[in-house]
């Protein structure tokens, strides 16, 4: 396979390369996926450039890039809950990997995908969606029915990666009162409906308008 990999810290687009190197085998709890889309973050730019030195690339040459979404073509021993052909998303952190045809990446940080969410669409999810879990957690909200007690959530850049998904987390109980603050010239009509769903107000950053819900 030809994945995209870079031999050392720095060189920008200049030092990522195209190489040939033989199709990874999965280890003990290790799935082997064949990669259809993967998403390129902030973080991985900043490896290259040097941020996770001397620990992060454990070892050159290296394949960025964490977020991916793919078929599982191989289980390795003792990896549970998928078989080949499933359809997948995954974070590769901090093997990554993503930037080629196929990647190992582990069992536990691996889930099933939704057909009705394309691999483009769920290389984007894991990132972006564990980071907004994490500050509902954080700030004590709870995410099932009954689970705590109700609370009033404000989520600013409500219409950004992070903030999409904490809206409609932050929904799944039922009980609290979500504000969303978003800017409503950006992203699409029907991103933005699928926003209204889940809040109780929300407000317009750049105008101030508060639209009812």
């Amino acid at each position: 396979m030809r994945p995209v990999q870079y031999d050392k810290y720095g060189g920008g687009a200049e030092g990522l390369k195209h190489v040939e190197v033989p199709v990874p085998s999965p280890k003990k709890g290790e799935l082997l996926v064949r990669v259809e889309a993967a998403s390129i973050n902030p973080l991985d730019w900043r490896f290259q450039k040097g941020v996770g030195r001397p620990f992060l690339p454990s070892k050159f040459p290296f394949t960025p890039v964490c977020e991916l979404a793919g078929e599982v073509v191989e289980l390795g021993a003792g990896a549970t809950g998928f078989r080949p052909g499933d359809k997948i998303i995954a974070v590769n952190f901090p093997g990554s990997g993503g930037l080629a045809e196929y990647a190992v990446v582990s069992a536990s940080n691996a889930a099933l995908r939704p057909p009705e969410v394309s691999a483009v669409e769920g290389a984007c999810i894991p990132i972006a969606a564990a980071t907004a879990l994490m500050a509902l957690r954080t700030a004590g909200v709870g995410l099932d029915a009954g689970d705590g007690p109700a609370k009033n959530v404000l989520v600013t850049a409500a219409s950004g990666g992070v903030g999409t998904f904490a809206v409609q987390l932050a929904s799944l109980a039922g009980h609290h009162h979500v504000t969303a603050l978003l800017d409503l010239s950006s992203r699409t009509p029907v991103h933005h409906k699928v926003l209204m769903i889940a809040v109780s107000l929300a407000m317009n950053f750049l105008g101030n308008k508060i639209l009812d819900i």
